[in-house]
């Protein structure tokens, strides 16, 4: 029996097309049929990057193509983006069409990959996946087919670490949280790439890669098969921290965890852990009165509809730090039954006296109609996408929206891991009572 899942949270594989539009100076082509990259740059994008959103390559392939294969179509469009756009990096994405033809996309990619062109190629039908899962695929077809090409050098460099965090885009405060995470370990004295952003150094950065000392993994399960993949190619070991660390407890959690596994200076780590402990405390300090006064303003209980590494972050930083209890948490992420277990353990631990309840749906209509006829609902807080906007009205609860749609807000750096997202929650949260508060 067929199901009607509605208001999915993700995109089909083809979506990684925006995990190059964040790499600098990295243009997909997509070899799909007209309006595929259109579609998810509506549900995912918040900005075209350097060549992204509608000036995106692509063969918009027709009937003509898929009866006689779209192989000198592709190979057209790929001279074409090489005259027209300034790029250090092409990307060659397939969709549904192309790949139930049967497009051989690695041959014609391989005539241009011979004459040294900075070229990859990824087989993406949408229907093989989603994006959390294509992200990966295509990150290691570029560490495969370019980086591990025209890597010069891949000895070991003290401290250099890989970080592998928010999805770009999917995220939509990829840029915020990364430049954070970024920040906070250069704190405790690493080197960091970030491959995504402008805290990147582009191409430049992805070739030294091979030379990273460790690989760090923030998410639940999204970015693992990264890490094991340059395990495996380089010897790399990675570290895993399964959530997205938020707010001062967490984020010194966090460093704590990569010192010891990197064995960092002590006294630097805990030097610089001190004063941003005091300086994310001293602002919570200074609005004490109001907060304490405005105690019951706030909402009650929360419900989070979102990925596995923000539900698990932000329910562990709204219950411990700010004190609002969890209602039952939803996680609409499709995220593989082999991680479920895991997650739902972080959520049983959530703190020391109390557990939450999960469940995983990626039909989040069914979502917001358990959350309607809870009979708990009164005074919450919906940690969701811009679909629950509705929602929120018709039960009377506050909004904050963290995933995508975003739709009525914009993003431009704004992030919420780390020390600085944790202050961030907090304006977030207060903001938006305050303007419904009667």
């Amino acid at each position: 029996m067929s199901k009607f899942i509605e208001q999915p949270r993700y995109s089909c594989a083809l979506g990684a097309q925006q995990s190059i539009v964040a790499i600098k100076r990295a243009v997909p082509i997509l070899h799909s049929g007209p309006g595929c990259g259109t579609k998810i740059n509506r549900l995912l994008g918040q900005g075209e990057g350097y060549a992204g959103g509608s000036t995106v390559p692509c063969t918009n392939a027709s009937e003509t193509e898929i009866v006689f294969g779209g192989e000198e179509r592709l190979k057209s469009v790929i001279e074409g983006a090489f005259k027209v756009i300034d790029a250090d990096l092409y990307v060659v994405l397939t969709g549904c069409t192309s790949d139930i033809v049967g497009d051989d996309i690695g041959q014609i990619t391989g005539e241009f990959q011979t004459e040294n062109k900075p070229i990859v190629y990824v087989e993406t039908g949408g229907f093989k996946s989603n994006n959390y899962v294509s992200h990966e695929t295509v990150v290691n077809a570029i560490i495969d087919q370019y980086v591990d090409k025209f890597s010069p050098d891949k000895s070991k460099i003290k401290r250099l670490v890989n970080v592998f965090a928010s999805i770009p885009y999917q995220d939509p405060y990829w840029i915020g949280n990364l430049e954070e995470i970024k920040r906070i370990l250069e704190g405790i004295g690493l080197s960091v790439n970030i491959l995504f952003g402008e805290k990147s150094d582009g191409i430049n950065e992805w070739k030294t890669i091979p030379n990273a000392e460790y690989n760090i993994v923030v998410s639940a399960w999204a970015g693992l098969g990264i890490a094991k993949h340059l395990e495996n190619k380089y010897g790399t070991p990675y570290l895993h921290f399964p959530y997205l660390p938020i707010g001062a407890a967490e984020t010194s959690k966090f460093l704590h965890q990569v010192a010891k596994n990197l064995n960092l200076e002590h006294h630097r780590v805990e030097y610089f852990i001190k004063q941003e402990e005091k300086r994310f405390y001293s602002h919570i300090e200074r609005t004490a009165d109001f907060m304490l006064e405005f105690r019951y303003g706030i909402p009650r209980r929360f419900y989070t509809i979102l990925d596995a590494s923000y539900a698990v972050g932000f329910s562990k930083y709204l219950l411990n730090e700010l004190g609002i209890i969890p209602a039952k948490q939803f996680i609409v992420d499709d995220t593989p039954e082999e991680f479920q277990d895991s997650i739902r353990n972080e959520f049983q631990h959530i703190s020391e006296l109390r557990a939450a309840e999960v469940e995983f749906s990626i039909d989040a209509g069914a979502v917001q109609a358990k959350i309607k006829n809870d009979e708990r609902k009164n005074r919450a807080l919906i940690l969701g996408s811009a679909w629950e906007r509705d929602l929120a009205k018709e039960i009377g609860a506050d909004l904050l929206i963290i995933s995508v749609p975003v739709a009525y807000r914009l993003i431009l750096n704004c992030g919420y891991a780390g020390y600085n997202g944790g202050l961030r929650v907090i304006e977030d949260i207060y903001d938006r009572v305050l303007d419904t508060y009667r």
